[in-house]
């Protein structure tokens, strides 16, 4: 008998072993999703591939239930990069794949829990919970109440109550929401003997054969299409079918996600000397079709995209896949509409701007082979390319590439290690690239390519630095715009030309203050304060997303006056309206912008000059080219200097470079002013004169001498839960723990804390964390597996984590 190795989407640190489904089910191939029985519930598997070992004897093995798919979801290529990643990022195979995999594809039985005649007399007086009282009330329980019971003492009351009679616990299988979207259609049937045919058939058949002669007598006429120029031809279909003269069928269709793309210039008709010399050193590799790791340090404006496009035109002609991402929706709109221009058809999109049918389509397009170029998010490093020659990771040193929740995967540091496996070019473009990155290509771990200039020897932006300190105050607050940059601003409206203004602070007022006893509003589920957002008249929490009404009272002492402290770029808007009441002002962020569509919307508009002044966050920052923006204003550029963070001067120093470069990338010399209270800090006095090489040297002497990334790896071991005692003793317990194991013998790896972590409480749930470094990585991942496995203090009310080089240390 074969047997297969499953993984399944379930918290499980191994495979398992099964058998064939008892009933034929054609060709099984690695890739597919089955539904396989795990204790006492049906939940989705894995195909992995056959086991190469018998299991022992005394194993019974379990057939597979079903198998869900008709064609592999993800190439048995892949299966090799999803391990790697279960087992360094020390997380679950199974829901590994189910994160790469497009959402809504997982198939589970679930419990509901019905009341019966009996459980109607006896269980009134048992109702010692709420959910009993809902039981009671309506007669069942749904799987989504019945799934949290089941976690609690609840669920051995449940299970006595079904032997006595009270309730019934029926399974049922909850299908994919996800499926394969199909339309009816109609094709003709040769040489089929007409029978007589009613009025309404015989015009339903002349038009039908009239579609068909214009489409070709190989393509199936859409039954709405007939529909449309016939009302009657539903009914008369019916009858045809009946007659053999058409068959009815249906064929699947691809939902479209792109709708309307922004318009690109067209392909430049001679290069940089720059651009020819860097292509002079990529292409020879993207020919021998080997791994080679690229890093192109090019500045704002020197025409890193043509460089992606053209070293994807290379890497197709070999007929080799080709991945593209990049770290924000917004910019994945202006690459995909560059892709698309020079690619077409072959292009397929994979980001969270889709819905989950657009998704799962442009998966399948991909998995067949009739989409080679796939442009996307982080999430897209889990294309199902199946030989991709060319990774691209544009803004490579953008944290978006980092995963902060589930499996907290690293894209960047992925799109290497994919390149690696598939024996592929990995091209990581930045003006600003992470410091780590500078440094493997200083090292020789990758190869440095330059673009020290922009486009047609443009200058770069002059910048100037306002020292907000010697701002004229008002009640102690210096104004939101200074003299110089308000100046500015009028002067750029009066000559037609575009500007932006950027804040990485959504909202109105980020502070909300209680005249009566001058604390802060906090949110009841985290320890930070809410954001006031006055367009919708509420205030939000921007980490776990609670709301409150503006006029409700202060929590702390039931005061009925708050007022607002601090600004973001809700307020800029509403403050440009007043000082410039002539300009157009827009603003792009999460707020205004939470689909494709309103992105697109924006940009579009800035493009064809509809918007003078454009307001946003870090969303406008990065890749756009606007050709008639000549002004950029840095409104606090102090924001992220404060943080608790050793990457805190270098993200500062690449959010300054990065907004600063969209400024005179047209015809139109462009100016930069930057507001800041610390105009002598490095980060700032080094962005002001666009200096990388001292940024990162003085980077890498201090981590040199804290023994910092990339001189050591990271681990953050994060412990949380809703009891703080328990959170707190499960920390210390793992820290005294983890003491022990180096004083054992596991060396190299130093334990940092253990100490609560700078957001104390989110999302109702107490975190600390302890910080673990070490140079040798084998030693490091061992000595985290041993603390999380053996540890004390563990139990049911703490949630432990691992977040391999973490990014946020918040």
């Amino acid at each position: 008998m074969t047997y297969l190795e499953v993984a399944v989407a379930a918290p499980l640190d191994h495979t398992l072993t099964y058998g064939p489904p008892e009933r034929g089910s054609g060709l099984l191939r690695p890739g597919m999703r089955l539904l396989v029985p795990l204790a006492g519930r049906q939940v989705t598997g894995y195909l992995l591939g056959e086991v190469k070992e018998t299991p022992p004897g005394h194993w019974k093995i379990k057939p597979i239930t079903e198998v869900l798919d008709e064609e592999p979801l993800f190439s048995a290529r892949q299966v090799t990069f999803y391990r790697w990643i279960a087992s360094y990022y020390h997380y679950p195979l199974g829901e590994v794949i189910r994160t790469g995999l497009p959402g809504g594809l997982v198939t589970a039985s679930s419990r509901r829990v019905l009341l019966t005649e009996s459980g109607q007399r006896n269980l009134p007086g048992h109702a010692s919970y709420p959910w009993v009282e809902e039981l009671v009330r309506k007669g069942q329980l749904t799987p989504a109440v019945t799934r949290k019971i089941w976690r609690t003492k609840g669920r051995r009351l449940v299970k006595q109550w079904e032997q006595e009679g009270w309730v019934e616990i029926r399974e049922e299988i909850r299908r994919s929401t996800t499926r394969i979207r199909t339309e009816s259609c109609i094709t003709l049937i040769p040489g089929s003997e007409l029978p007589a045919l009613k009025p309404s058939e015989q015009k339903t058949l002349a038009l039908l054969e009239e579609l068909t002669a214009a489409a070709g007598q190989e393509e199936p006429i859409l039954r709405r299409q007939l529909s449309s120029l016939y009302s009657g031809a539903g009914q008369a279909l019916k009858g045809l079918a009946a007659k053999g003269v058409v068959r009815l069928h249906e064929k699947p269709v691809y939902r479209d996600p792109l709708g309307e793309t922004l318009a690109v210039a067209d392909p430049p008709e001679h290069l940089t000397p720059e651009q020819s010399a860097a292509l002079e050193q990529l292409l020879p590799a993207v020919r021998q079709q080997r791994f080679a790791p690229f890093l192109l340090h090019g500045v704002t404006g020197s025409g890193k995209t043509e460089i992606y496009l053209r070293a994807a035109a290379a890497t197709l002609n070999q007929s080799r896949g080709v991945l593209v991402l990049v770290p924000e929706i917004a910019l994945a709109a202006y690459l995909e509409a560059q892709f698309i221009a020079r690619f077409g058809e072959r292009v397929a999109l994979l980001h969270s701007g889709l819905s989950a049918g657009e998704r799962f389509d442009q998966w399948l397009r991909i998995a067949r082979g009739e989409a080679t170029v796939v442009v996307g998010a982080r999430s897209a490093i889990f294309a199902p390319l199946s030989d991709p020659g060319l990774i691209v990771v544009d803004e490579e040193h953008d944290n978006g590439y980092k995963q902060e929740d589930g499996l907290r995967y690293q894209a960047r540091d992925l799109a290497v290690l994919r390149a690696r496996q598939a024996g592929a070019v990995v091209l990581l473009g930045s003006a600003t690239p992470s410091i780590t990155s500078y440094h493997h290509a200083r090292t020789g771990k990758y190869q440095l390519l330059t673009l020290a200039k922009r486009i047609e020897d443009r200058p770069l932006p002059a910048v100037q630095v306002v020292d907000l300190r010697r701002i004229k105050t008002v009640s102690g607050y210096p104004p939101l715009f200074s003299p110089d940059l308000v100046k500015a601003l009028k002067e750029n409206l009066g000559r037609g030309e575009q500007s932006l203004l950027f804040l990485n602070r959504r909202g109105y007022a980020n502070l909300m203050l209680c005249r009566s006893c001058g604390r802060s509003v906090t949110c009841g589920q985290c320890q930070v304060a809410m954001t006031m957002h006055k367009g919708r008249n509420e205030l939000l929490c921007h980490y776990c997303g609670h709301v409150r009404a503006v006029s409700a009272p202060c929590p702390s002492c039931n005061g009925s006056e708050l007022i607002g402290v601090g600004f973001g770029t809700e307020r800029l808007q509403a403050e440009l309206g007043r000082i410039l009441p002539a300009a157009r002002v827009a603003r792009l962020d999460r707020d205004t912008c939470s689909k494709r569509r309103d992105y697109l919307a924006v940009l579009r508009a800035m493009h064809n000059l509809e918007i003078d002044i454009l307001v946003g966050t870090q969303m406008i920052a990065k890749g756009h080219h606007f050709p008639r923006v000549t002004l950029v204003g840095i409104v606090w550029a102090d924001a992220g200097l404060g943080l608790p963070d050793f990457r805190a001067g270098e993200r500062v120093y690449q959010l300054i470079g990065q907004v600063g470069g969209r400024a005179g990338r047209g015809e139109w010399p462009g100016r930069v002013i930057i507001q800041t209270h610390q105009p002598d800090h490095a980060s700032i006095h080094l962005a002001r004169s666009n200096d990388y090489p001292a940024l990162y040297e003085q980077e890498i002497s201090l981590r040199r001498g804290l023994g910092f990334p990339p001189f050591s790896r990271l681990i953050n071991i994060r412990i949380k839960g809703r009891d703080e005692q328990a959170v707190a003793g499960a920390a210390r317990a793992l820290a005294g723990y983890g003491k022990g194991l180096i004083r054992s013998g596991i060396r190299g790896v130093q334990l940092l804390g253990p100490a609560p972590a700078p957001l104390s409480r989110l999302r109702g749930n107490y975190r600390w964390q302890l910080l673990v470094k070490g140079i040798e990585v084998e030693s490091l991942h061992l000595f985290c597996q041993r603390l999380v496995r053996e540890g004390p203090g563990l139990d049911r009310r703490v949630m432990v984590s691992l977040d391999v080089d973490p990014e946020n240390m918040l």
